[in-house]
């Protein structure tokens, strides 16, 4: 199935939300958080594919708006997580094997990026783990 512009710009929103529930598990964001995220945005997830928002930028930086804008109205971590995971119930086809990959590598490299691990962290990592096989 072709994954279509609206597909995949939802699963770049999906994916700030789940990245925003990985670095708010724990009570806060911290800088250090946010600061992987950009990096990582900029780094890794603007190369994964060709498509476009409605305003023709790159559907990857969704990540980082999504992000931001939950940050302003502090979402808990389940809620983004629940969306995310109804997304990807919803739209599996749109997940290849690389965005699976990276989405892995983004989540445990945020919680990594600020005093390490910790267990609601842990917790969370493994559900993201368990559902993406």
């Amino acid at each position: 199935m072709r994954d279509t512009d609206k597909t995949m710009n939802q699963l770049y929103k999906s994916l700030g939300k789940l990245f925003y529930a990985v670095a708010i598990c724990d009570g806060s964001v911290h800088i250090k958080e946010w600061d992987k995220v950009e990096e990582i945005v900029k780094e890794k997830w603007l190369y994964v594919d060709d498509f476009a928002d409605r305003y023709g930028t790159d559907a990857a930086n969704q990540i980082e708006i999504v992000f931001d804008w939950l940050l302003e109205y502090e979402k808990t971590s389940e809620e983004c997580f629940q969306e995310f995971k109804e997304f990807y119930e919803e739209h599996p086809h749109a997940f290849s094997e690389e965005i699976k990959s990276l989405t892995k590598e983004t989540t445990n490299a945020i919680a990594n990026s600020f005093s390490k691990k910790n267990k609601s962290e842990l917790m969370l990592l493994a559900k993201i783990e368990l559902l993406l096989k």
